[in-house]
């Protein structure tokens, strides 16, 4: 196998410079150039009140029955994800609290 040499460091050093600073403005820049509905930020909610003997799982069953957004998803998915756009810790919902839920 034939040994290459570097002619000129200071251009080598250049290029190998410009290179990373175009894949580091790739990955800030573009970090995720396809993504699927349930990956992007939502513009359109529904909101909803919550009913007596309401849970979120039950919630998440209803939407994933009735909401095109969640068709094809798991109940556990839809659970975690309503819990993640309205900011809950845990599953514990109270009598009329309102909740967003993400509509196509």
């Amino acid at each position: 196998m034939k040994k290459m040499k570097i002619v000129n460091m200071k251009k080598f050093v250049r290029s190998i410079l410009i290179l990373i600073g175009v894949i580091i403005a790739l990955v800030l820049f573009f970090p995720k150039a396809t993504l699927s509905h349930n990956e992007k930020e939502y513009s359109d909610y529904e909101t909803i009140s919550v009913a007596q003997g309401d849970t979120l799982w039950s919630i998440a069953s209803y939407q994933q029955e009735n909401n095109p957004y969640y068709i094809e998803k798991d109940v556990r998915d839809i659970v975690s994800n309503l819990k993640k756009i309205n900011q809950l810790h845990t599953a514990d919902l109270q009598i009329g609290q309102t909740l967003k839920v993400p509509v196509l």
